[in-house]
Order: structure tokens, then C-alpha cells, then sequence
């Protein structure tokens, strides 16, 4: 496991291969996007706040996500 700080607000969270989940982006306290083993990628479908929105089009970077609902991050990370 790695945390890697990407700016004041950002943070990414790179996994141990055998989680199913490659990294999961946070923006500020939340996590609002993932990468699976698979390549599969996730957003949430909530709206947090234009930074948030800005944080998450960064972390894309042009990639294709699907929408998913915040409780499925809240599962991901355990809290």
C-alpha cells in the first residue's frame, strides 16, 4: 500500500495486487474514484463540490468512468 499526496486536496491510494482494486482517488477526506485490477474504472455519482468535480476530471485525465453511487467508496475503504 501507497499514499501519494497529488496536491493540497488530492491524495491516491495505490493497493497490493490480490485486493481486486488497483488505487482509489480521494479528494480532500473522500474517495470519489477507483481503479480495479480489472482496469475497470469508477466515479462517484454524487456531487460534492466544483473542486471535488475539478479533482476528479484530473485524476481521469480524459479516461472513461463509470458513475457509481458514494456507498459503494464508503464499502470500498471499510468506513
Amino acid at each position: 500500500m501507497k499514499l501519494t499526496r497529488l496536491g493540497a486536496s488530492k491524495t491516491l491510494l495505490a493497493l497490493s495486487s490480490g485486493t481486486g482494486v488497483t488505487e482509489i482517488f480521494y479528494s480532500y477526506d473522500t474517495p470519489v474514484a477507483c481503479q480495479m485490477s480489472s482496469g475497470e474504472i469508477y466515479k462517484t455519482d454524487e456531487y460534492f463540490s466544483r473542486t471535488t468535480s475539478k479533482h476528479i476530471t484530473q485524476y481521469l485525465n480524459g479516461r472513461e468512468a463509470e458513475k457509481v453511487e458514494q456507498a459503494f467508496f464508503t464499502q470500498l475503504v471499510g468506513a
